[in-house]
């Protein structure tokens, strides 16, 4: 990702069918970003990380499940899932979503 440059997020990863297809935007000792792109039923199995991790949905709307609780957050919105608790996300249609990770 070049640094100094104005960028679209959206412009940045585009739909596969029957895929997720990802990129890495930043990635350091304290943490990243990977952008999303999830075309229609497409999944992320349960699983828990040992630090926070914050979606923000750039377009669509993406159902997001914590601790087996599930969310519906739409283009512009963003869910926090805390470290430790297992979550998962789902694809009802398609949709881009920043994940960001901080280590602490």
């Amino acid at each position: 990702m070049e640094t100094s440059k104005a960028t679209n997020l959206k412009e940045l990863v585009k739909y596969s069918d029957n895929s997720i297809v990802s990129t890495k935007i930043l990635e350091n000792k304290n943490g990243g970003q990977t952008l999303f792109a999830f075309d229609k039923d497409q999944k992320l199995s349960e699983h828990s990380t040992p630090f926070d991790a914050i979606v923000q949905i750039i377009e669509g709307e993406g159902e997001i499940l914590i601790a087996g609780k599930a969310y519906l957050v739409h283009e512009g919105g963003m869910i926090i899932m805390p470290a430790n608790i297992p979550h998962a996300v789902n694809a009802n249609k398609p949709f881009k979503m920043l994940l960001t990770m901080i280590k602490g």
